[in-house]
């Protein structure tokens, strides 16, 4: 069992135990958790959960690793808040919706471009009504990364040994990082931080795409930032399965797509899992939208044959690079103009 199969059964024997307590005490530690969200004048995409717990702690230089494996555990053993009625605010644009069995929530919204400010703009998201027993506004702040003007394209990353040495088919060090890492220990593929923000430069707009739990969100974003990435909706999904957290990778890369119909993309993964295949569908799916898709090599077995079987039906039109590295990546932009 993987790092975080491991962690999803622990979340689920959690909550079932949190079931057997009464369902209508009033919460008290009520925190709105946001995640960033993304969009254009085409419309906004926002999610965030609503849960019962203290914030979590930040990574410190000099903690040992109980105090990591602690937090990473303590991030699954969350008590979340279901049927908490929410508004969401971004860019004069107002809706309402409720959080889901989960706690989470997914709002899309219609901004007014005048309000829209590139490359963020600030919302929030609030309590808006009465909740076993809790009143107030109860406002939380959200970030939305937003495509400026004069963007030439858009960038969709996966994370998982992508942009972070995660070890996906070594499965023993796969749980050792995961469990006692932090978002300041964990590393970036050499190079990795310096080519996403010369892709990204200042006006395009990034998302990161991943299959981890929204459990790892504040772990992921935080290693973003400490590590210089540039910063855009780190998309994830619920391990559990509720109605507003399971889109798979594809509803979520379609979403960047959908949100910025006016924007060509360079898609950026690697060749440990399904990228390939994936990457493959969105290319069919969206003729004309993709102007690059980059794979870094990962494989134990280069030699397994599973890219180049995606090869074989690959679209002439884009270009398609299995990468070593980041600076080949690098140059074989450079050649097609992206950098």
């Amino acid at each position: 069992m993987n790092a975080h199969r491991w962690l999803v059964a622990l979340e689920r024997a959690w909550d079932a135990a949190q079931l057997r307590r009464a369902d209508e005490r009033t919460p008290a530690d009520f925190r709105i958790e946001t995640y960033v969200g993304h969009g254009s004048a085409h419309g906004i995409v926002v999610r965030g959960r609503v849960l019962d717990d203290p914030s979590p702690s930040e990574a410190t230089e000099d903690e040992g690793i109980v105090a990591a494996v602690r937090r990473t555990v303590r991030g699954f053993l969350t008590d979340e808040l279901p049927g908490v009625p929410l508004r969401v605010s971004v860019a004069g644009a107002t809706v309402e919706t409720v959080t889901d069995a989960e706690g989470y929530f997914r709002a899309r919204l219609q901004p007014r471009p005048d309000q829209l400010a590139t490359p963020w703009t600030t919302g929030t998201v609030e309590l808006a009504g009465a909740y076993r027993g809790l009143t107030g506004p109860h406002t939380t702040q959200i970030q939305v990364r937003v495509a400026g003007p004069d963007a030439q394209f858009g960038v969709v990353s996966d994370i998982d040994d992508t942009v972070l040495q995660t070890g996906v088919q070594r499965v023993g060090h796969m749980v050792q990082r995961t469990l006692t890492g932090s978002a300041l220990t964990r590393r970036p593929f050499p190079g990795a931080a310096e080519l996403y923000r010369d892709l990204a430069a200042e006006e395009n707009p990034i998302a990161y795409v991943s299959s981890s739990p929204w459990n790892l969100h504040a772990f992921l974003l935080a290693f973003l930032r400490h590590r210089g990435f540039p910063l855009g909706p780190v998309l994830l999904r619920d391990a559990l399965g509720s109605n507003t957290g399971l889109e798979d990778k594809v509803d979520r890369i379609h979403e960047a797509l959908d949100l910025h119909p006016e924007l060509r993309f360079v898609l950026l993964g690697d060749s440990g899992e399904k990228d390939p295949e994936t990457y493959a569908d969105v290319v069919r799916a969206y003729p004309g939208r993709i102007l690059a898709v980059y794979i870094r090599e990962v494989r134990v077995d280069p030699g397994d044959g599973r890219v180049e079987k995606v090869l074989e039906d690959w679209d002439a039109d884009v270009p398609f690079a299995l990468a070593e590295d980041s600076d080949a990546i690098r140059r074989h932009a450079t050649e097609l103009g992206l950098l």
